[in-house]
């Protein structure tokens, strides 16, 4: 069965000592958004309702699951990066729990078990909440520090899909980040006993109030699912955002960038309270990448303001701006969220992600914790006093592909320097690079811990989706199997996002206009098929060393040619044998060449079997089609 994985130096090994690589996928792209009543992001009827929902059903009905988990299981998917968001727990109010969700989830992940798939808990958040044009936290911690959600869109201080209808603009949705209302959310939940010290919610510090309830809630899950085997561990939390601080100038400050509308803070600031400003337009261009267009645009021309009778914006409230004699906003310290560089990380970043792994494991000791940094960062400094069994869940992105909806093999942009790349070597040699750089900053700066990489995927929607009138996902399998095969050369651990139960070719992923999911009930034309609704099939399902009774050195697949290899140094004392997934849907039968030792083939759990020699030595194997 599933379970008992642990950290040995930069490497997962199982209760025999053998090596893992762990290859899992995210499961599943709708589980941010309500079930009951479906509520997915492109639907504004009830939105705000938020109290009533429930995310049973995410990411799909307990009655479906059997279907779902052979299908992962017989692609390769042995740990899946299972998303749960703080609002699915704990929706309905402060401290109340949806206990039917987590008896539906510790249903849920009792059944994978019984697939021999592990499970790791992904406290999922984008932008801070689906009120901020993301997913993550409950209505009521916006409302708790006075803000009127409703009235957000309309002021300019986020926006949402569900407001906004469509079309909705590709990749925009991320630069609420730096917007007001999910920036001033994550500058009090990381620093607001720093940085808004006069902002209390029922008597309580606003950092620690929010800290506490979402720590609090996923240790609540954590004691529900302490007695399944299969759930390894949980992540810290997904893509968090640092909010405004560090930002060097109120006047400037725009954030990581922009695509959209553009304010910068001070100007967000005044669009909170009711101000119009015109701010810049922003474009992503393949030749130029990320830059402001000619034209702006003004917001808020309404007035419209985002805080309730009685509260005062917290940014005035804590002396950062006012309204002067006459009426006009007043920037009163410009540097006021400066900070040394690295602030984050080490001061607010780090402190969180220890509180989180300490309530873990007063529940469950042997918790493996992912810790994800922000898109674009490190982990923290941390060899000292290191928690222990802690994972770099970093995640990595072909930005060119993710922004522009398509994939050009002889042309990417760096994902952390936004450097371009020409040529199909060069392409290739920096999605290489960009992921060993990754596991290289990760051991200087934590020592030798493992990395697995959350998040990387290809929108299935390239060039207008027209793969969905084809059926042609050629240039999706060219992307994918570039992507894989960077992680291959750096032995990485990885979770592709993502497997979506319900996305359909119009609406993709149900959110925010993403459609990368690997399954689609548009593409299902043989339900009794388990490969029919597969995208890209031919690059996701892939053989790959699972268990090494050694040390692994080296992997490959070629694709083309049908060709695996690796190789790995034998450890004699193991005395359970080296595992290696032989999927059918790319060998239904095969021949292997052993430079030593001995083999024998499972097909019914489609692996490859390689028994321990006497001796430590390097074993080379291949496996090839049988024609």
């Amino acid at each position: 069965m599933a379970g008992k994985i642990q950290t040995n130096g930069m490497v997962f090994t199982d209760i025999h000592g053998r090596e893992m690589i762990l290859r899992g996928i995210n499961l599943g792209g709708s589980s941010k958004m309500p079930f009951s009543p479906y509520t997915v992001s492109h639907i504004k009827k009830g939105f705000y309702e938020a109290q009533k929902v429930s995310f049973i059903g995410r990411p799909f009905p307990l009655a479906e699951a059997d279907e779902h988990f052979k299908r992962l299981k017989t692609w390769g998917f042995h740990c899946l990066r299972f998303l749960v968001t703080w609002e699915a727990i704990e929706h309905e109010g402060p401290g109340i729990y949806d206990e039917d969700y987590l008896d539906y989830l510790h249903a849920l992940i009792h059944k994978a078990n019984t697939y021999d798939i592990n499970i790791f808990i992904d406290p999922h958040q984008d932008v801070w909440s689906r009120f901020t044009g993301g997913d993550g936290a409950p209505l009521w911690t916006l409302e708790k520090v006075g803000f009127i959600p409703e009235n957000f869109d309309a002021s300019g201080v986020s926006f949402t899909h569900n407001i906004m209808g469509d079309p909705y603009p590709r990749m925009e949705w991320y630069t609420n980040n730096f917007k007001f209302a999910a920036g001033t959310m994550f500058t009090l939940f990381w620093g607001g006993s720093k940085f808004a010290p006069k902002t209390f919610i029922q008597g309580i510090p606003v950092q620690e109030y929010l800290q506490s309830h979402y720590i609090n809630a996923f240790k609540h899950l954590a004691k529900k699912l302490v007695d399944l085997p299969n759930v390894i561990g949980y992540e810290t939390m997904n893509e968090p955002a640092t909010g405004f601080i560090e930002a060097e100038d109120i006047n400037s400050w725009i954030g990581e960038y922009g695509i959209g509308y553009t304010p910068t803070l001070w100007q967000s600031m005044q669009l909170a309270s009711g101000v119009p400003q015109e701010v810049e337009l922003w474009e992503y261009t393949a030749a130029s990448g990320i830059r402001p267009k000619s034209e702006k645009i003004w917001k808020n021309l309404k007035k419209v303001k985002v805080w309730k009778d009685g509260y005062t914006d917290i940014w005035r409230e804590n002396k950062v701006w006012e309204f002067d004699a006459k009426g006009t906003p007043k920037l009163l310290d410009a540097h006021y969220f400066k900070t040394v560089k690295g602030a984050f990380l080490e001061d607010h970043f780090k402190p969180f992600a220890q509180r989180f792994i300490n309530a873990i494991r007063e529940v469950s000791p042997e918790a493996i914790i992912f810790i994800e940094p922000p898109i674009g960062m490190p982990l923290p400094n941390w060899k000292e006093n290191k928690p222990q069994n802690v994972v770099d869940a970093s995640h990595w992105y072909d930005i060119h592909a993710l922004f522009s909806k398509e994939y050009d093999p002889e042309f990417t942009i760096n994902h952390y320097t936004k450097q371009p790349y020409y040529g199909l070597e060069a392409v290739e040699q920096s999605f290489e690079t960009q992921l060993n750089q990754i596991k290289a900053k990760t051991e200087d700066r934590m020592g030798a811990i493992p990395t697995l990489i959350g998040e990387f995927g290809i929108p299935m929607d390239l060039a207008q989706g027209k793969a969905y009138d084809t059926g042609e996902f050629n240039i999706h399998i060219k992307a994918l199997d570039a992507y894989f095969r960077g992680m291959e050369k750096n032995l990485l651990n990885y979770t592709l996002w993502n497997y979506t139960a319900d996305n359909t070719n119009a609406r993709g992923d149900q959110w925010n206009g993403e459609d990368l999911s690997i399954f689609s009930k548009d593409q299902q034309k043989n339900p009794s098929d388990i490969h029919s609704g597969g995208r890209a099939l031919a690059a996701v399902v892939r053989p790959y060393p699972m268990k090494i009774a050694g040390k692994l050195l080296s992997y490959h697949f070629n694709l083309k040619k049908k060709y695996f290899t690796m190789k790995f140094v034998s450890n004699p004392s193991i005395e359970a044998p080296t595992e290696v997934f032989i999927p059918s849907y790319q060998f239904p039968d095969y021949k292997v060449s052993i430079s030593k030792g001995t083999f024998r083939k499972d097909k019914t759990q489609e692996r490859l079997l390689i028994y321990p020699t006497t001796t430590a030595e390097t074993l080379e194997i291949s496996v090839y089609e049988k024609r």
